[in-house]
């Protein structure tokens, strides 16, 4: 039988592949890793995207408990999200290399989550993924709605010097992060002044063997990320930077500051969200206040943003100075960096918002990414994924569950 004729010539795209959903499995499941080291599943305490988290210890350590210490995400081999994190984590993200960096900056904690295995398991005649990794707490989305949207001064500042080591320590070692946010943070699991930045399923390796990508626009890959935050250069179909991750940190410091930032009322239009940043980067002035009152502008982060402003496509930025104008924010204000983050006083009239007790956490679980929870929901208009309104809480749980918001629109010109 001949083959059917082509329509008008064109042959037909195929439609994209349906990723499957993991099967979930019951407690006690073993799995071992390619160091043949084996971990043993406890109850599924979340999902993200097709894939499954749970609780987990080392196998010869018994029933895993709900004070278990680690997480497995697993799913399906065939799905794409988890091998591309694993990349990330496999190079750049192994214990002994988090500790030496640690040592030579002599700081007490990075918060870069540690990988601490991975492999492929079978079942049913179905091969599965999966990534072996800490176990965290709330994470920083759930913290700033129940605040009424508001940080105080002091926390954002310390919470920007906490992401600059992490930035730094991930830039150092070939990666940018491309997708910073407050849900991308996270409480550690026993220790509420640390935060951990998770989620590298866009991490993107923009110096692989110490050779710097050149700039590129594609746009194909317009708008990468998620809209409120991202880069300039990714609105223009650039590959994330070094530079971009410190201008996302930089909207996501001023929204944490002041609740909202002057494009979010139309964040379905990623071109009217991107034309916004441009106008905003070349007034730097003029876009701190339409965020703040007049006697209540931080001026650190208008020398923050004009740094980063400052910075090349391939520039290496220097993290001290930027540490050194958030460490001056801090000190114009009669603070200093005392590694305490406090969520339950605000100068911005924020209500209390208590950590939960640990036995409420536990019996949570985790959520999508790194933690374990119900995935928070989301709805898409042309292209664009935004996150829909959540009602304030007090209550914290765990990491929601963190989708990639993305759309496209004509090349800048």
């Amino acid at each position: 039988m001949p083959p059917k004729a082509k329509a008008n010539g064109v042959k037909k795209a195929r439609a994209p592949a349906k990723r499957k959903l993991a099967e979930e499995f019951p407690p006690g499941e073993v799995l071992t890793d390619n160091a043949k080291k084996k971990w043993k599943l406890g109850s599924a305490v979340g999902q993200g995207g097709f894939g499954l988290l749970y609780l987990a210890n080392e196998d010869s350590l018994g029933t895993v408990k709900a004070d278990a210490p680690y997480v497995i995400k697993v799913e399906p081999s065939d799905n794409g999200p988890l091998f591309s994190e694993l990349k990330f984590y496999m190079r750049a993200a192994k214990p002994d290399l988090i500790t030496t960096w640690m040592k030579s900056r002599k700081i007490d904690y990075l918060g870069v989550p540690k990988y601490w295995g991975s492999g492929l398991h079978e079942k049913g005649g179905e091969r599965y993924r999966f990534m072996v990794m800490d176990r965290f707490g709330t994470d920083l989305q759930k913290l700033f709605e129940g605040c009424e949207k508001k940080f105080s001064r002091k926390l954002v500042l310390q919470l920007g010097l906490r992401l600059l080591d992490i930035l730094e320590y991930i830039h150092d070692h070939e990666y940018v992060h491309a997708d910073i946010k407050a849900s991308n943070l996270l409480l550690s699991h026993t220790n509420p002044n640390q935060v951990y930045l998770v989620d590298y399923g866009l991490a993107y390796r923009y110096s692989p063997e110490g050779v710097p990508k050149e700039y590129k626009e594609d746009p194909k890959r317009c708008h990468d990320g998620t809209i409120e935050f991202t880069s300039i250069d990714a609105h223009n179909g650039v590959a994330p930077s070094r530079r971009g991750d410190l201008e996302i940190m930089g909207y996501c410091m001023i929204q944490w500051l002041c609740g909202r930032l002057p494009w979010e009322d139309k964040l379905t239009d990623p071109v009217y969200v991107r034309d916004s940043k441009l106008r905003c980067r070349d007034k730097i002035d003029e876009f701190l206040k339409s965020c703040f009152s007049p006697e209540n502008i931080p001026v650190e982060m208008g020398k923050f943003m004009a740094e980063v402003k400052a910075l090349g496509y391939t520039d290496k930025p220097d993290y001290t100075k930027f540490r050194g104008i958030l460490q001056q924010g801090l000190k114009s204000i009669g603070s200093a960096d005392d590694k305490k983050l406090d969520f339950s006083v605000s100068t911005n009239s924020c209500p209390s918002v208590k950590t939960p007790k640990r036995k409420k956490a536990e019996g949570k679980g985790q959520s999508a990414d790194e933690t374990g929870g119900t995935p928070s929901k989301k709805r898409q208009a042309n292209g664009v994924k935004k996150t829909s309104p959540v009602k304030k809480k007090t209550v914290v749980s765990s990491e929601p569950a963190v989708k990639k918001s993305r759309g496209r629109s004509k090349k800048n010109p």
